[in-house]
């Protein structure tokens, strides 16, 4: 019997954007199970709380369930080395915009082939319509009273605009 072939694909995904959606589909075509690992990262100042970002991803990936690839999207706290290798992951998948990823995620594989070299990295360039797309810029133009309905689907849109509401209520 084979192993089946598990890749991470883990972020913040405050909130899940178009881009994280096209690295998810394409990262599917190259295991036998995505698990989507939603980190903490308290130090980003998350919009929306760990439930809330697990249940935006999970309706976000949910029209590509029934297929070739298992989905599976779980809250991780802990070092993403220690969460790969409790999901016996072969691979972590890191989707790339711009040199100024490359050269954070370039001494991250480092890092983590030193916890790890059984765990591959592998890097999916961003589709050229979805290079500039990065959840901290959503959360500013949204902020600002800005459109964010060409980078996120429109149920992330709303969940946005409630939040944002939600914040300026509480302020």
């Amino acid at each position: 019997m084979t192993r089946q072939r598990i890749g991470l694909y883990p972020g913040t995904f405050d909130p899940v954007t178009k881009g994280h959606y096209d690295i998810i589909k394409r990262a599917a075509k190259l295991v036998d199970k995505l698990v989507v690992g939603v980190a903490v990262n308290v130090g980003k100042g998350p919009l929306f709380s760990m439930e809330e970002r697990v249940e935006m991803v999970r309706e976000e990936i949910g029209p590509l369930m029934p297929g070739a690839t298992e989905f599976e999207v779980k809250p991780f706290s802990n070092l993403l080395m220690h969460f790969a290798m409790d999901l016996g992951a072969v691979m972590i998948i890191r989707g790339l915009r711009a040199v100024s990823d490359f050269e954070y995620e370039f001494q991250m594989v480092g890092m983590n082939a030193r916890l790890n070299s059984e765990i591959e990295t592998v890097f999916l360039m961003a589709s050229d319509n979805h290079q500039f797309i990065a959840s901290r810029l959503v959360k500013e133009i949204a902020t600002l009273n800005g459109d964010i309905n060409p980078f996120v689907s429109p149920r992330v849109a709303e969940r946005v605009r409630v939040a944002l509401q939600k914040q300026k209520d509480e302020a």
